[in-house]
C-alpha cells in the first residue's frame, strides 16, 4: 500500500511540472503588459523601466521561468502586482470559501442524486423513470452560466426569495450550491439508476429476495455497497473540479472564492497571482485523485488484495 501511494505521488510530479510550465508560458505569451497596468496609460519610461526591473520583467522568459521554479521550490509564491499582498495568504483565505461551496454542493448532489437514481431504478421504464432520466439529461446538457442566470431570474428577480449574489447568510448558499451541483446530481442519477438496475438482477439479490428480505434491507445492505465505487469516483473527480473549476459559479454569484480570485487576477494581468492559483489548483486536483485511488482500496477489497500482492 505504501509503495502504491509513493508511486502515485511520483507519477503526479510530471503532471504538476507540465501545468507549471504551460501556465507560465500562456501568461507570458498573452498580449498586455502588467507593468503598464500598474502605472496607467500616462506613464514615464523611467518609472516603467524601474517597475519592470523590480518585478524581473526586464529579464528573458527563460530567466523568469527558472526564477519562478526556484521560488516554488522555496515555497515562495511572491506578492500580488496589484494589491501587494502575499499571495499565499490570499489563497489560504479564498480557498476556505471555495471548500465550503464545494462541500455543500457535493452533499446536495450526492443525497438528491442517489435518492432519485434509486427511485428511477425502482420504477424502471415507467413514467417516473422516464421523467427523472429526462431531467438528468437536461441537467448534464445545460451550461452552468445558463442555469445560473435562469435561477437568478426566477428565484431572485421574479419570486424574490433568494439573494442573487454575495456571501453571509444561509440563503446566499442555496443558489450557487444548487447550480454548481446540478451536473454532478445528474451524473449520480444516471450512474445510480444504471447500476441499480444491473445489480438488482444479480443472482445474490434474487437469493436475498427468496429468503424474504425486505426491499429496503436489500437496497441498504447489498445494492448501496456495490454502488460505492462509481459514487466515490464521481465524488473524487467532481469535488476536485469544484475546488479548481468553480470559476463561472463564483463569478456569477459574487462568491469570494479562489475561482473568482483567478478571474480577477487574469483581468489585471497579475502574473504571480495567476501562476500561484493555477499551481495550487493543479496540486489540489492531483492530491484528491490520489486520495480517491487510496479510498478504492477500502471500498473494494479486491483492489486492496491486488495492491497488497504487489
Amino acid at each position: 500500500m505504501i509503495l502504491f501511494i509513493i508511486n502515485r505521488i511520483f507519477q503526479a510530479i510530471p503532471t504538476v511540472l507540465g501545468v507549471i510550465s504551460i501556465s507560465f508560458l500562456l501568461v507570458h505569451i498573452a498580449p498586455g503588459d502588467p507593468a503598464i497596468s500598474m502605472v496607467g496609460e500616462n506613464y514615464k519610461e523611467e518609472t516603467l523601466h524601474q517597475i519592470k526591473k523590480e518585478l524581473n520583467l526586464d529579464k528573458t522568459i527563460t530567466q523568469q521561468y527558472f526564477l519562478y521554479i526556484s521560488k516554488i521550490l522555496r515555497l515562495d509564491f511572491g506578492y500580488s502586482y496589484m494589491s501587494g499582498e502575499e499571495i499565499y495568504k490570499v489563497i489560504s483565505q479564498k480557498i476556505f470559501f471555495t471548500i465550503i461551496l464545494a462541500f455543500f454542493s457535493m452533499m446536495f448532489a450526492v443525497i438528491v442524486g442517489v435518492f432519485l437514481g434509486i427511485i428511477s431504478g425502482l420504477n424502471y421504464k415507467n413514467k417516473i423513470d422516464r421523467l427523472i432520466v429526462f431531467l438528468s439529461i437536461v441537467g448534464i446538457s445545460s451550461p452552468v452560466f445558463s442555469v445560473a442566470l435562469i435561477f437568478i431570474f426566477v428565484f431572485s428577480i421574479q419570486l424574490k426569495v433568494l439573494p442573487p449574489s454575495g456571501y453571509g447568510s444561509v440563503q446566499h448558499f442555496i443558489l450557487p450550491c444548487v447550480v454548481l451541483g446540478i451536473r454532478s446530481l445528474s451524473l449520480f442519477i444516471r450512474i445510480t439508476r444504471d447500476s441499480f438496475v444491473e445489480i438488482i438482477n444479480e443472482d445474490y439479490i434474487r437469493t436475498a429476495k427468496s429468503k424474504g428480505l425486505k426491499n429496503n434491507v436489500i437496497i441498504y445492505k447489498h445494492v448501496l455497497k456495490n454502488l460505492l465505487i462509481p459514487i466515490v469516483t464521481i465524488v473524487g473527480i467532481d469535488f476536485s473540479s469544484y475546488l479548481t473549476g468553480a470559476v463561472l459559479t463564483e463569478s456569477i454569484f459574487g462568491w469570494p472564492g479562489i475561482g473568482r480570485y483567478l478571474v480577477d487576477s487574469i483581468l489585471q494581468r497579475d502574473f504571480p497571482a495567476i501562476q500561484a492559483t493555477v499551481l495550487f489548483m493543479s496540486l489540489v486536483f492531483v492530491l484528491i485523485n490520489i486520495f480517491v485511488d487510496i479510498l478504492y482500496c477500502f471500498v473494494n477489497p479486491k483492489i486492496r488484495e491486488v495492491l497488497l500482492e504487489k
